[in-house]
């Protein structure tokens, strides 16, 4: 979780960088090539070639399509929000999940599950306005990220009981490459050498970001990871605060923390179901 914290405040900083320079769509191509030749190399070196092969490409297809939607909409908000606010909106992505876990995948609506909702939404309120503003478009594109992105988890819940995550980061670079080509062709510009070094480090972060959550999911529980997660706020808001001069606002912190409480009722199990 070390990795993955520091991989998404280096992002952060990395789009931020970026924003108003590089248009969001070429950044979104350009860390496709990245991540298609990275994973390529790394299944090719494994001799598991069997990897780019899929039974499921259609939903592969729907998966990416909303990740695409997700991560356009976290890059817009990057450049345009402080980040610690765009990262508070992102813990979102768990109560959308849910909701539609509900709607879509017929899971059963616990009081656990209400609680969260609750906690979840009373904190999103919090984030977006805390003195009467009025909630601005950036923060909209987040929001709408993040449901964009929760769409995207329950395909990959669906895609993991078949295909290896190689697999799905295969295909999720094969995939948004021509997506962003196609929509960024006309904006598209020569990086200078300091954004090439960006455009690389959004790249390479976006994968190790992945490993690391998935190598942390798989030896530790829900819980703590979801926990560990949450510190991506307070990091990002120093980062803000020390390379931005961001304002930190308490209420952000307040409302994230509700968040997390929810995400915790509802992902945290009474030891005695933990036993096998």
């Amino acid at each position: 979780m070390s990795g993955a914290l520091l991989s998404f405040c280096l992002m952060a900083v990395g789009a931020r960088e970026l924003a108003g320079a590089i248009s969001t769509f070429q950044i979104l191509f350009s860390r496709s090539v990245i991540g298609l030749v990275v994973v390529t190399l790394v299944i090719l070196q494994t001799r598991r070639t069997a990897l780019f092969k899929t039974q499921r490409f259609s939903l592969h297809l729907g998966r990416n399509l909303f990740h695409f939607c997700g991560q356009y909409g976290w890059f817009v908000g990057i450049g345009l929000l402080p980040l610690a606010q765009v990262f508070a909106l992102e813990f979102t992505t768990p109560l959308w999940t849910l909701i539609i876990a509900c709607l879509f995948l017929k899971e059963a609506l616990t009081l656990k599950k209400v609680v969260a909702l609750v906690l979840g939404f009373v904190g999103v309120y919090l984030i977006l306005n805390p003195g009467g503003e009025i909630v601005s478009p950036a923060a909209l594109y987040v929001i709408a990220a993040a449901v964009f992105y929760s769409l995207s988890h329950v395909a990959t819940k669906a895609l993991s009981a078949t295909d290896d995550p190689l697999t799905v980061l295969f295909y999720m670079c094969a995939i948004q490459l021509p997506i962003g080509l196609l929509m960024g062709a006309g904006s598209f510009v020569w990086p200078g050498p300091l954004q090439w070094v960006w455009l690389t480090l959004i790249g390479l972060t976006a994968l190790s970001a992945h490993f690391c959550i998935t190598h942390a999911m798989r030896s530790s529980e829900v819980s703590v990871v979801v926990t560990l997660d949450f510190l991506r706020l307070p990091l990002i808001a120093a980062v803000g605060v020390v390379l931005y001069g961001e304002a930190f606002n308490p209420m952000l912190v307040l409302g994230a923390s509700l968040m997390l409480i929810g995400n915790l009722v509802n992902v945290v199990r009474p030891r005695a179901a933990r036993q096998p």
